[in-house]
């Protein structure tokens, strides 16, 4: 009786296929969801003691797609168990390629976002800037994602992908010799938003242009001068010219000279290095390097000072070189010592001399003048 039940047949299938099928649908089912609560579970749970939040976001990664795939691929061998019209096996076949290839280009979209976010974090501290220009750049790799993922479909429904490829390659050549500068430009854009040469808010020289950061589009990249105007450098520019980035330098290497007059004594020469380092000791942020009676001038004997700023900050530099300055003047000041300006001396013989009075004697017998106005 009961084997005559399991051998009826309804819709070309017998109960017993009915049976397999279901008990395939649910079975798998049960596993996926023992799975879904021991594993993930347990890696929820791991997570949870690490301190960086990258391991939660891959649990839940997996756990968002992976999870309605798995129960995708049940649901397929359940079915596949079963005889069904060819019709009906058709529309079947459809709606679990298209369901497929939605979560799968989701998927995929979601690891390449993750895989830039650990990139981002893995290379350098993560900051508001770079986080700007991974939100602009993770719309355009999903974007190529489903295209590809488009492409995928039509080529499960029958259509001529080698054909539709050609013909879009044909108007592709003329779109992109039509708008070269503007696709270059954008490559540019996502060389700079993988490179990080800089960031929003970051103090550059590019070329004769120098200013701060304030926008990096698609074409263009905007800064602001010293002087207020805005600077507008076309992204193939900016990738194809050397940067000089002062919002990343850590110290800032400092080198002056200062000059004091050949009048000045040895005594006081030899003095001189250790004032300055004592000088430059006593300044915040600054570390002294070395201090020289480096060189004879044309009309001073001059010393090389080299020190160090233990930060970037053009401001800390201006304000430790001012203190320095003054300290500096007050020193020489009390010891006597003369900083040396642009002089000429002139040696006279006595003959010289004794003829040169004579002529000015002879000229202001005469009556003549001098004066600087004509």
């Amino acid at each position: 009786m009961l084997q005559d039940i399991l051998d009826t047949t309804v819709l070309n299938n017998t109960v017993t296929d009915y049976l397999v099928a279901i008990g395939t649908g649910v079975l798998g089912a049960i596993a996926i969801k023992l799975l879904q609560v021991v594993v993930v579970g347990r890696l929820k749970e791991f997570a949870r003691r690490t301190s960086t939040p990258l391991d939660n976001d891959l649990i839940q990664l997996f756990e968002r797609f992976l999870i309605p795939i798995a129960f995708l691929g049940v649901s397929y061998l359940a079915i596949n168990v079963l005889e069904l019209h060819p019709i009906l096996a058709q529309i079947v076949n459809i709606i679990w390629v298209v369901l497929g290839t939605l979560c799968a280009v989701q998927l995929l979209g979601a690891l390449v976002e993750y895989g830039i976010r650990l990139y981002a974090v893995t290379r350098r501290p993560s900051s508001p800037a770079f986080e700007a220009s991974l939100h602009a750049l993770v719309p355009a790799i999903r974007i190529a994602l489903w295209g590809i993922g488009v492409v995928f479909l039509l080529d499960n429904f029958g259509f001529d992908i080698a054909a539709i490829v050609a013909g879009l390659g044909i108007g592709g050549i003329a779109v992109a010799l039509a708008a070269q500068g503007v696709l270059q430009d954008l490559f540019s854009y996502f060389s700079i938003l993988l490179d990080v040469p800089f960031e929003l808010g970051d103090f550059i020289i590019v070329g004769d242009s120098v200013g701060t950061v304030e926008h990096i589009g698609i074409k263009t990249t905007r800064m602001r001068s010293i002087d207020g105007e805005q600077l507008v450098i076309a992204n193939t520019d900016l990738t194809a010219s050397r940067i000089r980035n002062f919002k990343r330098m850590t110290t800032r290497r400092i080198v002056f000279r200062i000059g004091v007059t050949y009048e000045t004594g040895l005594e006081h020469l030899k003095e001189i290095p250790g004032i300055i380092q004592a000088i430059i000791d006593q300044v915040e942020q600054v570390a002294f390097d070395r201090a020289h009676f480096a060189s004879y001038g044309d009309f001073s004997l001059n010393f090389e000072v080299v020190y160090n700023v233990t930060t970037g900050d053009y401001a800390t530099y201006m304000d430790a070189q001012q203190a320095i300055n003054l300290e500096i003047k007050q020193a020489f000041e009390k010891r006597g010592i003369e900083f040396a300006y642009p002089t000429q001396v002139t040696y006279l013989s006595g003959a010289n001399a004794s003829g040169l009075s004579e002529t000015t004697d002879s000229i202001e017998s005469s009556g003549i003048e001098s004066s600087g106005d004509e």
